[in-house]
């Protein structure tokens, strides 16, 4: 079996539609200028309209244009607000595929590094039987939500963005990007359950994030370990980190900033062995994107160029 694979080449039946990760990895780099998010997601346009068509987020798009996941991800998930429904979905399917690709790194991670201490393996093992049983718990919330598997695209951005060829920099990316963004995220959909009162959701989620904790601790303990006595490796590992963080923080929608989507899970992370100084970081890294103003701005300004695009088509069609 081949060591260090590579994205494109994780493995996926034929439910599964594969998105280019572009558009998710652009986000993080953008500056707070209105034009210049316009212009890049104009760019996008054919290759998220390809990425999209025959699944659950073509209406998305049709209705909002190339921004739609500007939208998507900057507005916090409230079920008052319209597209609820699929917006939701489309998050459980995130999440879903997200277990799947944590299931593939801390897989990678015991086949990968075949000279790594036992009981680092033994940890990934406890990692892999933790992932399997979660990606089986939220294929079932998206059943349990009127959803199913395959019906949003997925983007390898996660596994891509975390996984490296250093076991110490593979921890800092897989088990503590990756497994920190996932307790952002599912405090965020735990006070999401408690509003619409769904108590199947509030308690599945719960029960993973407990375990999500447990992963970040391993990748907390493991980072020390593998960089002891090396404070230029351990220098290199951090450097890692705050790139991963930076992607994950979807240009500020994960953040601490006020207006952010989803809020830093500040005690679950201190509980998982960040620490404060850490914590700070991570807040100023993942607010460092374009403000959240700009964006929907500019998704506004590409929902009304996409629908004057579409009725100038019509026009022409028709006469």
């Amino acid at each position: 079996m081949k060591r260090f694979i590579p994205h494109e080449e994780l493995a996926r039946d034929s439910r599964f539609v594969r998105q280019d990760p572009a558009q998710a990895t652009v986000l993080a780099s953008l500056p707070d200028d209105v034009d210049t998010v316009v212009n890049v997601f104009e760019q996008f346009g054919p290759l998220i309209e390809a990425g999209v068509r025959g699944t659950s987020a073509e209406p998305l798009f049709d209705e909002l244009g190339p921004g739609f996941m500007i939208s998507v991800l900057n507005e916090p998930l409230d079920p008052e607000a319209g597209a609820a429904v699929p917006r939701l979905l489309l998050r459980m399917h995130g999440i879903f595929v997200g277990e799947l690709q944590a299931l593939e790194g801390a897989a990678r991670s015991i086949w990968d590094f075949p000279d790594a201490p036992w009981e680092f393996k033994m940890n990934m093992a406890r990692q892999c039987w933790d992932e399997a049983r979660h990606i089986q718990i939220f294929e079932k919330l998206l059943i349990h939500l009127g959803g199913h598997v395959g019906m949003f695209p997925e983007s390898t951005f996660l596994f891509e963005a975390a996984c490296s060829d250093d076991p110490a920099m593979r921890v800092a990316g897989v088990n503590r990007g990756l497994e920190g963004l996932a307790c952002d995220v599912f405090r965020d959909m735990i006070r999401f359950a408690e509003k619409t009162d769904d108590e199947v959701m509030k308690q599945a989620v719960d029960y993973v994030l407990a375990d999500e904790i447990t992963h970040v601790r391993f990748g907390s303990e493991w980072v020390k370990e593998f960089t002891k006595n090396d404070p230029e490796h351990f220098r290199k590992t951090q450097d890692f980190r705050r790139e991963v963080d930076k992607r994950f923080s979807f240009g500020g929608a994960r953040s601490d900033r006020e207006d952010a989507a989803i809020p830093i899970a500040r005690e679950d992370r201190l509980e998982a062995g960040f620490t404060e100084e850490e914590l700070e970081e991570l807040a100023q890294i993942s607010g460092e994107g374009p403000s959240k103003q700009t964006l929907m701005t500019a998704a506004k300004i590409l929902h009304d160029r996409f629908k004057a695009s579409q009725a100038a088509e019509t026009t022409e069609a028709t006469s």
